[in-house]
Order: C-alpha cells, then sequence, then structure tokens
C-alpha cells in the first residue's frame, strides 16, 4: 500500500511539491558503503578472488550464498543464528574463529554483518559503477537557491558546486573563506588553465575592469588561448606515457611528436571527451579515418617496444598488449584491472577470464615488437601526398575491400612480414635486431605465411655480392616443389624504386610476380650467389610483403609505377598508429594459466567484464562507444575526478587509479556524481564547459589564506574550505621562469626539443644517443616539448615527482625534498632566466626588487619581504665587486654575452632574481 502526501508551498508565485512515503521495507545496513569495507579488510584476503578456502568466496553473490565445501551454505539469508558466516566470529576455538589467526573484529562490525544476514544478506553495487543520475541539490538554504533561480544572489554560493561544498562542510562543522584577491585570483586562473602566469599587463587589465563579469571574461579568453591546449595536453602525456624513446635496456629513439600535437589540438578545439576517447582507442576503425584519426591511435603505441638483440618479440608483443588493457581501465575507467591478470580481482567481482576476453580487442593490432615501429602513418611531402590523392581517384570505383588494402599499402606499407619470422636459419641470422643476413648457400624459413593466392611480392633487399643473388622459394620443407626463383640484381636500385633513409646505401624496394598459392604457407628461402664465399654475406632482407592485385579495369603499368613510387617515398615523418590485423592475419586470443603468456589456456572472445556491461561488443570501436555511452558511468566520474584533481591538488576520490571498493571513497559523492552528469548531459562531454564551471564557482574563488583553526580542522583542504594552494609541477616551474624572463617561446606544436641540462645525464644508458642543445628559441620552448626519454627523463621533472612513463601515470605524488630546491636555484635554465629577468629592467636596488615582485604577482611586496631581499642584494653587490673574475664567469652562464659597464650590478641583480623565483609566492599556486 502506498500512500502520498500533497503540500503546497507557496514560492514567488507557488510551486506544487510531491513527497512520496513508501511503505516498504526499511535497511539498516548498507552492503557498499558498511559491509564490503568490513569485508575487504578482514575477510577477502582468504575468500576471495585469489583464494576460496573452504570453498567460499564473498566475491560473487552467487559463490557467498552458494555451498561451500562442508556442503552448506556459510551464509543463510535472514537467519544469521544458522549462518557459519556469523557464528564463527563469536567462537571461541581458535581453528574455528574468523578472521582465522588474526585479531577480532570490533563489535561495531560484527552488529554491522549480523544485522547484514538478518536484513536479508542483500548484495549491494559499489557507489561506483551504479548508473549514473542527477543528484538532488543537498538540503540548505533553499531562499538562496530560489533568488539565485531568478538572478538575484543572496549568499555565497556562485553554481550548484558549491551547495554540494556547503552542504559537506556544515555537516563537518566547517565553514568556507572569503574571496581571494583579484591578483591572486588571476595568477590562479592563468597557472590552471594555460599553465603559464600573467603578464604585468593582464594583472593591470584585470585590476582596473570593475565590471561585474570581469573574472568570466577572463575565464573565456583564456579557454580560447592556444596556451589551454599545452597546458591540458600536459596532463594527458602522463596518461598515455608519452615519449620520445622506446623504453627498455637499449631505451633508442622514437617519431612519435605528432600524438602529442593531436591532443594539443584536441583540448584547443574542445573536442568532446567521449570523441577524445573514441579516437585514441579506434580512430582506424572509423569510417573513412582522417590522417588525426590514425595519429589518436598513437595513445596505445606509447608502449615500451624492446629493440634488444635475443630478447622474444612475442613476449614483449604480449606485454605491450597487457599494458594496452591495464592503462585503458586505469586511466579511463580508475578500475585496477592489472592484478586480473593472473588471477580474479581480489576485491572487485571481476572474473579471471574477463581479462583476456578484454584482452581480444587489442590483442589482434598488427604491431609486433619490432625495431622499426611499424606499422607507422608515413606524413608525405606535398607533392607525394599528390600523387596518394591521384590514386585514391583511381580506386573510388573499386570495391571497399580493394580500396581498403590498396590504402593500407601505400600509407602504411603493410601487412609486412618482418625478419623476425624467420627461423631454422643455415649460415644466416637475424642482424643488428633488423634485417636478415645470409650467406651463400644459406637458407632460413617463413613459418604459417599468409599468402591467400597474391601474386605480387614486394621485398626490401640488399645484393650483397659482386653478382647476381639468386633466391629459391620453395613450399613447406626445403625438399618441397619449388614456388619461384628471384634474382636480386646488382643494380637493385637503378632498376626498383630506393628506399630513402630506411637503411644503409645499397637497399632497395624490388617487385616481382610469384605463382599463387592458398591460404598460409611454409616457405623456405635458399640464397645463392656464383662469385660469392660461403664465409661471405649475400644478400640482406629488410622485410617483404604480398601486395594487392592492380584492379582489373585499371591499366597495370600505370597504376604499378605509381604505386611503387609512392611505397618507396620517404616520407618527411611517421607516427607509429594502431592497425587492425587482415583477416589472414587474425591472432587467437588465449587465457594465460596465473598470468604467463607461457601458459595459454582456453580460447577467448572478446566482451567487457560481466559487472560493467552484458552488452555484446565485437571490436575496438564498439568498446570505444561503450565507454563514452550512457551505459557506462564511470567514464564522466573519471574523468570530473582527475579534472577536479588539477584544479584543487587532490581528487574528489583521492586514488584517481582505483574507484574500486579498495580504493578511498569520495569525500563529497553528491558533488563527484553532480559533476559527472553535468558533463557527460549537459555539457556533452565538452571539457571546456566543464572548467569554466568549476573555476567560476565560489568554491575554487576562495582565498588560500586561512584561519589557523579552519587549517587544522581541514588540514588538506578535503572539504575544499579555502583555495587550492599547491605547488606548481615542474613543467609550470620552468615555464613560467622562461616566460617572466621574457624568453619563453610560444611556438605551437612540433618535434620534441633539447633545452640545456647538464653533462653527462645520458652516460648511464647504453644506446650511444646524444643529448644534443637546441639553438634559438627552440632551447626555450615550453616544457611540453622537452624530449622524454625514458631511462633518463629530464632532470628538473624527476626532482619534481614526475614518473619515467615507461607505464602510465594517473597522478603524481607532491613530494618536498632539498634536491627541488637545488634544482630552481641551480639549475642552468633558472640562472639563465634569472639573468635575463634582471637585464630587463635599467633600475637597481630595492627599486630593481618592488618592480619586479608587483609585476610576478599583480600587488606589492611586503615591507619584510624587501628588506630581506634588499639586505640580500646588497650582500651580493659586495662579494661580486670584489670578485671580477668570479663575476666575469657567471654572467658566461647566459647565452646573451653582453657585459654591462658594472657587471657586479648584474650579477647581484641576477642572484635577486633568482631569489624571487623561488620564494614561496613563485613556487605554489596562491
Amino acid at each position: 500500500m502506498k500512500t502520498y502526501l500533497l503540500l503546497a508551498v507557496v514560492i514567488l508565485g507557488g510551486t506544487w511539491t510531491y513527497v512520496h512515503f513508501s511503505s516498504g521495507p526499511t535497511y539498516t545496513v548498507d552492503y557498499s558503503t558498511q559491509v564490503k569495507p568490513i569485508i575487504n579488510k578482514n575477510c577477502i584476503s582468504c575468500h576471495g578472488g585469489v583464494k576460496k578456502q573452504g570453498g567460499f568466496s564473498l566475491l560473487f553473490q552467487e559463490e557467498a550464498l552458494g555451498k561451500t565445501k562442508s556442503g552448506k551454505p556459510a551464509i543463510i539469508p535472514g537467519q544469521p543464528e544458522n549462518s557459519s558466516f556469523i557464528q564463527r566470529l563469536h567462537s571461541k576455538n581458535p581453528e574455528e574463529k574468523m578472521p582465522y589467526q588474526r585479531p577480532s573484529l570490533t563489535k561495531e562490525d560484527v552488529d554491522i554483518l549480523t544485522t547484514w544476514v538478518k536484513e536479508g544478506a542483500r548484495w549491494g553495487e559499489h557507489w561506483a559503477y551504479q548508473p549514473l543520475k542527477e543528484p538532488s541539490l543537498p538540503n540548505g538554504n533553499w531562499w538562496s537557491k530560489t533568488l539565485a533561480f531568478i538572478g538575484l544572489k543572496s549568499g555565497w554560493e556562485a553554481n550548484d558546486i558549491d551547495y554540494f561544498v556547503a552542504a559537506e562542510q556544515k555537516k563537518q562543522g566547517l565553514s568556507h573563506t572569503e574571496k581571494a584577491s583579484k591578483p591572486d585570483l588571476l595568477r590562479r586562473l592563468y597557472l590552471d588553465l594555460t599553465g603559464l602566469p600573467p603578464t604585468p599587463a593582464e594583472y593591470q587589465e584585470f585590476e582596473a575592469d570593475a565590471s561585474s563579469n570581469a573574472y568570466e571574461k577572463q575565464v573565456d579568453k583564456l579557454l580560447k588561448s592556444q596556451h589551454f591546449g599545452e597546458k591540458w595536453a600536459s596532463m594527458w602525456m602522463d596518461l598515455a606515457r608519452y615519449a620520445d624513446t622506446k623504453g627498455y635496456e637499449k631505451d633508442d629513439a622514437r617519431t612519435i611528436w605528432k600524438y602529442r600535437d593531436y591532443v594539443i589540438s584536441a583540448f584547443n578545439q574542445n573536442k568532446p571527451y567521449d570523441l577524445f576517447l573514441k579516437e585514441q582507442l579506434a580512430g582506424d576503425l572509423l569510417p573513412n579515418p582522417t590522417e588525426s584519426d590514425y595519429i589518436a591511435t598513437a595513445f596505445h603505441r606509447n608502449t615500451t617496444n624492446n629493440d634488444e638483440g635475443g630478447t622474444d618479440d612475442e613476449e614483449f608483443r604480449t606485454a605491450a598488449i597487457l599494458d594496452r588493457v591495464n592503462t585503458t581501465w586505469e586511466v579511463l575507467q580508475g578500475t585496477s584491472f592489472g592484478c586480473v591478470q593472473c588471477h580474479s580481482h581480489p576485491y572487485d567481482p571481476i572474473r579471471h577470464e574477463e581479462y583476456y576476453k578484454f584482452m581480444a580487442f587489442f590483442n589482434n593490432s598488427r604491431d609486433e615488437d619490432i625495431p622499426d615501429d611499424s606499422p607507422y602513418y608515413r606524413h608525405f611531402k606535398q607533392q607525394d601526398q599528390g600523387k596518394i590523392d591521384s590514386l585514391k581517384n583511381y580506386l573510388l570505383a573499386q570495391p571497399k575491400q580493394i580500396q581498403k588494402e590498396w590504402t593500407q599499402t601505400l600509407r602504411f606499407v603493410e601487412p609486412k612480414i618482418h625478419p623476425h619470422w624467420a627461423d631454422q636459419f643455415v649460415n644466416g641470422a637475424l642482424a643488428d635486431n633488423k634485417y636478415l643476413a645470409v650467406r651463400n648457400g644459406g637458407s632460413l624459413r617463413f613459418k604459417a605465411v599468409p599468402l591467400m593466392g597474391k601474386t605480387s611480392l614486394l621485398i626490401a633487399c640488399k645484393n650483397s655480392g659482386p653478382a647476381p643473388t639468386y633466391i629459391t622459394i620453395r613450399q613447406g620443407t626445403k625438399t618441397g616443389p619449388i614456388v619461384t626463383r628471384l634474382k636480386l640484381d646488382t643494380t637493385l636500385q637503378e632498376k626498383y624504386a630506393k628506399p630513402k633513409g630506411l637503411w644503409s646505401k645499397g637497399w632497395a624496394y624490388a617487385f616481382y610476380t610469384i605463382p599463387s598459392l592458398p591460404g598460409k604457407q611454409d616457405l623456405v628461402w635458399e640464397f645463392t650467389n656464383a662469385k660469392t664465399k660461403p664465409d661471405q654475406n649475400t644478400a640482406s632482407i629488410g622485410f617483404w610483403m604480398m601486395i594487392p592485385e592492380v584492379p582489373a579495369n585499371l591499366k597495370p603499368t600505370d597504376f604499378q609505377k605509381m604505386a611503387y613510387q609512392i611505397i618507396s617515398a620517404s616520407p618527411e615523418t611517421t607516427t607509429p598508429v594502431m592497425l587492425e590485423n587482415p583477416t589472414e592475419f587474425t591472432r587467437t586470443t588465449r587465457l594465460f594459466k596465473r598470468g604467463s603468456w607461457l601458459n595459454p589456456g582456453e580460447e577467448m572472445t572478446r566482451g567487457i567484464p560481466a559487472l560493467f556491461s552484458k552488452k555484446p561488443v565485437s571490436n575496438r570501436l564498439e568498446l570505444a562507444e561503450w565507454m563514452g555511452g550512457k551505459e557506462n558511468p564511470l567514464t564522466a566520474r573519471v574523468a570530473v575526478n582527475r579534472f577536479w584533481e588539477q584544479l584543487f591538488g587532490t581528487g574528489i576520490v583521492e586514488t584517481l587509479e582505483d574507484m574500486g571498493s579498495q580504493g578511498l571513497t569520495p569525500v563529497n559523492q553528491g558533488l563527484l556524481d553532480h559533476l559527472a552528469y553535468q558533463f557527460q548531459y549537459t555539457f556533452k562531454y565538452q571539457t571546456k564547459e566543464l572548467l569554466k564551471y568549476i573555476v567560476m564557482s565560489a568554491s575554487y574563488q576562495q582565498s588560500s589564506i586561512v584561519s589557523e583553526k579552519l587549517r587544522e580542522q581541514d588540514p588538506y583542504n578535503r572539504f575544499i574550505t579555502r583555495g587550492p594552494r599547491i605547488r606548481l609541477n615542474p613543467e609550470q616551474l620552468r615555464d613560467q621562469a622562461l616566460l617572466w624572463s621574457g624568453i619563453l617561446s610560444t611556438k605551437l606544436g612540433g618535434a620534441s626539443v633539447m633545452p640545456d641540462q647538464p653533462d653527462g645525464i645520458w652516460n648511464a644508458p647504453y644506446s650511444g644517443m646524444q643529448w644534443l642543445k637546441s639553438d634559438g628559441e627552440d632551447q626555450w620552448r615550453r616544457s611540453l616539448y622537452t624530449y622524454w626519454r625514458r631511462s633518463s627523463p629530464y632532470p628538473t621533472m624527476v626532482s619534481f615527482d614526475a614518473g619515467t612513463r615507461d607505464v602510465c601515470l594517473s597522478r603524481r605524488i607532491r613530494t618536498n625534498t632539498p634536491m627541488q630546491a637545488l634544482n630552481t636555484l641551480n639549475d642552468p635554465v633558472f640562472i639563465e632566466a634569472s639573468q635575463f629577468f634582471a637585464r630587463k629592467y635599467p633600475i637597481t636596488g630595492a627599486e630593481f626588487i618592488k618592480k619586479g615582485y608587483l609585476d610576478l604577482f599583480g600587488k606589492p611586496i611586503s615591507e619584510n619581504k624587501l628588506a630581506k631581499l634588499n639586505a640580500f642584494y646588497v650582500n651580493m653587490l659586495a662579494y661580486y665587486s670584489k670578485n671580477n673574475k668570479e663575476t666575469l664567469a657567471f654572467l658566461k652562464l647566459c647565452p646573451d654575452n653582453n657585459v654591462p659597464k658594472d657587471p657586479a650590478i648584474l650579477v647581484a641583480k641576477t642572484m635577486v632574481a633568482n631569489a624571487l623565483f623561488n620564494i614561496d609566492e613563485s613556487i605554489n599556486k596562491p
């Protein structure tokens, strides 16, 4: 029986509100927030996804309520007195008492579990996995909300965010802080939205603007700045584990900077977040993918690649696939999925086999852990791009499959048969882990090669002998029937296309026609050269591939000539991308028993863990669409939590990498769900709209200056009782110094650069790569563009808590160490910036300090601080006036070698500028 109470409340014209009462059962214990934490802490290690002692597991409902090894269920809903799960908590027998050989549960915990069983042992879904619904605004100052609705402001709140914040503060007995000063607020806003501080002119402009929307105008201006994309791309680089090298011991170079440009552009264009994810996960599978779509997929080509000779390529290809699985879940879904590789999740109901069902989405990608990083998108010069466009016109009338095959061949030169496919070497070997080197009389085998009836063969090859080398290709074995005989001429480069810049002198792309063979075949290649000795190299093979047949209605000669020119063209640059294997190259995904790729089990088909969706999903594109779809509540929650963390220093859920039951609970779940709902439904995943919504809140605009009492009550500002005063990250610290000094390059995008760094940093990695300092403005580009070597990242980044990017990093844990101060005081970049800053001002002493401080922070310096800095200036001036040799040596640290009339004054000003760059106001966001 349901009853309804109708309340009539007259508010500015009258509003009718229905209050619904239900006579259904009420429950006093909640599984997700009360029961599950107790189980995770005390029971799950023996009765969960890893172990099931006594045949009892509390991870899945059906297992928890099912029969144990005793033949009876341990939990009987509604009957705690007959449930051994409860009775063992009270047992005096040490062999029966639970938790076994561990401290007893508290009376409060036992009462919760007992009540839970008594009330029916209702299972519940973890809060983060529940459907996303718009939460009601907290009860509170209804009059303020009503006035705000009609455009009148009564209370502190600026938008709905503040009602959620204020309600939580009230619950905790806390309060908010007054609004920050205009200079502090502007500096905070600039650093948060663009990663750069305001200029003196921008401080003055804001200070002079007395309009009611002065702050909003600044927000809108910064959201349109090109620097917005650079700031937020900097955050994304950690998540994408972006690096300019491949990792592992050799850590060779990789060209992938076009992906960074894609991310910058995506943020600047305000690309919807769901589309942003879709392009990165499956851009290659979109209908008619563009260059940008392909480049986006480099997100998952940022995995490490082991180029060291003697390693098992399948082992490290598999490692890359596993990393793609783990990164997808941690970065995009806030789920600790990696442990499911070896067993079912210890704490959340995700089964071991579901890891490999998900792995199957990524296991059919074309890459194979090979040195050349293929497949890669070849970015052509304009004249070569014109040839491609011409060939596309040729192909428009052809079936879609023929168009697709030729597009992959021309743009990617795929699918290749790489040297790593070869085995059973006789007088031959894999040389430098890159190509096959075979001596006269040598042979090798390519196993299970997909020929599929194709007859056009392309070989990247080099003839090393004084006479032609002949390759006899046999089917199956050394005694099998001869398929064809190929001639590698001594004039390969003149006769065939010359692949510029791919290998050393003498290489060529050679084209042959061979007889048709069906399906997959083992092929034995035998090499002979009449004028080469048995111990001499006769030929080298870089790769080979079967290329599509020329469409019947096209002129073979014209088409082939143009196609071969494009295939052999030297691209301006390349970008590793994701491509699906053609049907004939399809891989089978199997479960790895105990997580070992050497111990494969049953075959797995693609699927999403049942906890999140029971909808069938067949490929990466459908997976990406599910991730951004309405059925999935995690994507929006995880994203807004990350954006909040970037602005406030800590996420609403502190564990950005884990929103599961072992992660920390939200400090304000209503606020998190409100932001997630607004992001997904109101803002349609528009990142700029979300960020504007947050920075326009009164919560964000609070002063960070707070009373000692309030600081003690909320030491980590978890309840947003003040503005977000946090230390700048290393990218911001360096970029800020360059901007202040007037030397920052504002060039957008492009290849990575090598600014000044101490000598010897790269001596440890053995590959022989050198740090070649960039010239001109490139040495002063934003830190986002600094060359990132995984085995030896830029020192300032490491000192200030950046990772190596071997794997994704969901959040940087801020530390406070002496090394950080030594960096900002002594790093050549900061010394250079300090001297350039000093040279900007013709004034000296206290006037220089006052003017410099005002320009940096938009407000006057305090008398106490001025006195201390001026005393420092006087001491430095006295010292360097007496030590001319040191003075001149110090000036040489700066590229501007113009020695002033009184160099000691410039050095003293430089030291003061360096001190200004290191004071609290500089290092922290106000």
